[in-house]
């Protein structure tokens, strides 16, 4: 990779890492107050669905600087986020470690609940679970 490619890459990197920080603060802000209200419970719900989306949006930023195609589009999700556990010889390291996927794969199930059950109550205790997830993926 040349160095105009490399310092683009960096660079897109630090700007999604950066969303990826803006979108935890605002679930922080959010789960704090999650015991006053329904409101609340639904927002912070929304963002963990935006969290989701944006650690996708990083590694779809990485899969194509590197490796590029999914060939199974069907399971794109599922193999982009599989991808990200691989360390690709000579090409770059593993993004993130089996354990992080894991917590990522209970988010994507929530975010897809989150996005599909549009008749479906938002479960209170499944939401505080998945703070406790994206807060252990950040750790």
């Amino acid at each position: 990779m040349d160095r105009a490619r490399l310092k683009l890459l960096e660079t897109e990197i630090q700007d999604q890492l950066d969303k990826i920080e803006q979108v935890y603060g605002e679930l922080e802000d959010r789960a704090a107050h999650i015991d006053h209200s329904l409101g609340y419970v639904e927002s912070v719900a929304y963002q963990l669905h935006n969290l989701y989306g944006a650690v996708e949006d990083l590694f779809k930023i990485v899969a194509g600087a590197f490796e590029n195609n999914i060939a199974d589009l069907s399971r794109w999700h599922t193999e982009l986020l599989r991808r990200m556990t691989l360390t690709i010889e000579g090409i770059r390291p593993a993004l993130i470690s089996k354990e992080s996927a894991e917590l990522l794969v209970e988010l994507r199930s929530f975010r897809h609940r989150f996005c599909h059950a549009y008749r479906a109550q938002l479960d209170s205790r499944r939401v505080r679970e998945n703070i406790e997830r994206a807060r252990l993926l950040r750790s």
